[in-house]
């Protein structure tokens, strides 16, 4: 499990480092605020959009190689975008470095949900990977850049080139293994997979619009200075990640259904207090508190796809890992209406009331069989 948890944390890296470095593309080269979010929207494509027909195929044929290189080409597509000399190149680049994410997650969640047997608590340490990948982007890449320049994006291309290298000479050592490894019998259950897929999505939307508007939510409303708001986004992540183990831990005990109820009818009050927070400093607690209700499904919502569709393992990933959770980022726009029309102090209102959906869906979810 630990290659697993160690790659997902490399291969989300490079998603994080895409909107670490497009303010950058705005400094250098002079883009328009357009075109950077076109760059934003070239990663999201790419890394959404095909993961089901990746997972599909991951399903269809064992592909043991499909991690490693999807892992690489997240890397090197991320990393040749600062040394691309013209925009559509940049955003050619950017859009197979999301290419590459996608195509690691289906195949890697499916083996890693093979590593980790029943246990959720092993698939939550695989999804804390990507989260602290991508976490760590900004912290690594910003002072990179600053120092350097945009070209400086070349300078994380090493790390994709070797754990792929590693990666897939696991996937060699496992590969008698996986090809004995029978498809499991069970049959597959698309309602139930929709309505998951429908807390995923719900989930993800909520998560968005928290990380886009948090710091400025702390800096125009509670009055905080910038860096005071850095710190919020922080400790929301940090909370984020907190959730995620806390999550698995409560699936191993009182199974996945009841983890993702308790998730989703914590995440309300937890909202509700974050929005009311009376100043900034009660506030970076209440953030915590946030962070941790909105994640504890997160991990579970995964490894229960996989429960409905057991001889889909590899599209089930590609949808509640990948294709569900990089929908949030297309209602950013919307979430933009209404901070510039109320302020970001809306979004945060209006992402109050989301979670009732999230409770409703919730509650719809059989349990898995067997």
């Amino acid at each position: 499990m630990r290659y697993w948890v160690i790659a997902h944390t490399v291969d989300d890296f490079y998603q994080g480092l895409v909107p670490a470095a497009v303010p950058f593309f705005v400094l250098e080269r002079h883009y328009s605020y357009v075109a950077a979010s076109g760059l934003a929207l070239a990663s999201t494509l790419g890394s959404s959009l095909p993961q089901p027909i990746l997972g599909f195929l991951a399903d269809r044929w064992r592909l043991l190689w499909l991690a490693p290189a999807g892992l690489t080409l997240a890397g090197v597509g991320a990393g040749l975008s600062g040394l691309a000399p013209s925009y559509p190149l940049v955003w050619a680049l950017l859009l197979l470095s999301g290419i590459g994410v996608a195509a690691f997650h289906p195949a890697a969640g499916r083996d890693a949900r093979q590593a980790a047997g029943a246990s959720t608590t092993g698939m939550s340490w695989f999804a804390v990977g990507g989260n602290v990948g991508f976490f760590l982007a900004p912290a690594l890449v910003t002072p990179a850049l600053v120092a350097w320049g945009i070209g400086a994006t070349a300078i994380f291309i090493p790390p994709a080139v070797f754990m792929g290298v590693v990666l897939w000479r696991h996937q060699q050592r496992r590969a008698a293994v996986a090809a004995a490894t029978a498809v499991s019998d069970g049959s597959d259950r698309w309602v139930p997979f929709l309505l998951l897929s429908g807390v995923a999505v719900v989930r993800s939307i909520i998560f968005f619009g928290i990380s886009t508007f948090l710091v400025l939510f702390w800096i125009r409303h509670l009055g905080a200075a910038k860096g005071l708001g850095g710190i919020a986004l922080t400790t929301f992540m940090i909370g984020g990640v907190l959730g995620t183990l806390v999550g698995g831990r409560l699936a191993d005990r009182f199974g996945a259904v009841r983890t993702i109820r308790i998730g989703s009818i914590a995440a309300l009050p937890a909202l509700i207090l974050l929005r009311v927070a009376p100043n900034p400093e009660v506030g970076l607690a209440l953030a915590v508190l946030g962070g941790v209700a909105l994640n504890i499904p997160f991990a579970v919502l995964v490894k229960l796809g996989q429960d409905y569709l057991p001889r889909r393992p590899g599209t089930a990933t590609g949808v509640t890992l990948g294709l569900a959770v990089s929908i949030g980022g297309f209602f950013a726009p919307v979430f933009g209406l209404i901070a510039d029309a109320h302020g970001p102090q809306a979004v945060l209102t209006v992402l109050c009331v989301v979670p009732v959906v999230v409770i409703g869906l919730a509650f719809l979810l059989p349990e898995p069989r067997g």
